[in-house]
């Protein structure tokens, strides 16, 4: 790691461009668990908009034999020693959208690559930007209760069950307000009801830059200190 790392506490002194890549990392508690190498296509006042396409490299914990945290019970994870993992993200294209100062980011979705599927809201504590010397980024920590939200706008919670079981561990859990977590999800689902911003149309037909390549490795610092 640079030992001469600066951090942005304040999400408003950071603007990346379009056409950035950056590092989306994940955190419990100071702990780096997965990080992903996105490109930037907006940032201004309405929040950060990211493009994380079929192929991204990745880190993400897993276990000597390959687990990961939703292969195993809880109580057996946190007793398991682990290891980020190099790979690459296998599932669909994803527009990630991200406001500012909220504890939550919405993901949009198309399947087929022409037909836009719905919404999925990821709960997190606000995102933290930062840049330093070698790169830049956003860390947050995953909330673990989410919402799923069709084209229609109806929703529903997705992961309930994980909440409880963690929740069950408080030791061991980075979630500690459970509360709080499902009156920021509530919050979204007023705006959901409504249609209003984001889920009022707005990027549902959004096309990546065909000449944005995948990058094939990390950068150096992916595994800079958290920032706060």
């Amino acid at each position: 790691m640079n030992p001469c790392m600066t951090t942005q506490p304040e999400v408003d002194t950071v603007r990346f461009k379009p056409g950035d890549l950056i590092l989306h990392r994940q955190f419990t508690g100071d702990r780096l668990v997965f990080v992903r190498l996105v490109r930037v296509i907006d940032h201004d006042e309405r929040g950060l908009r990211l493009w994380i396409p079929h192929g991204t490299v990745m880190s993400a914990t897993m276990t000597a034999d390959g687990r990961g945290l939703r292969d195993m019970p809880f109580s057996e994870w946190v007793e398991t020693d682990r290891v980020l993992t190099e790979m690459s993200w296998r599932g669909p294209n994803v527009f990630m959208f991200t406001p500012p100062d909220a504890g939550h980011s919405v993901l949009f979705f198309w399947h087929p690559a022409e037909h836009f599927f719905g919404w999925y809201v990821n709960l997190e504590e606000p995102g933290v930007l930062w840049r330093d010397e070698t790169a830049a980024g956003i860390d947050i920590t995953d909330q673990d209760l989410d919402m799923w939200v069709d084209r229609d706008r109806t929703w529903h919670w997705k992961d309930e069950h994980e909440l409880a079981e963690r929740l069950a561990y408080p030791e061991h859990y980075w979630v500690k307000d459970e509360d709080e977590v499902r009156a920021e999800g509530l919050r979204v689902a007023a705006l959901i009801e409504s249609g209003a911003f984001p889920f009022d149309g707005t990027w549902c037909d959004f096309r990546p830059d065909p000449s944005w390549p995948v990058p094939a490795h990390l950068p150096p610092g992916w595994d800079r200190p958290r920032a706060r």
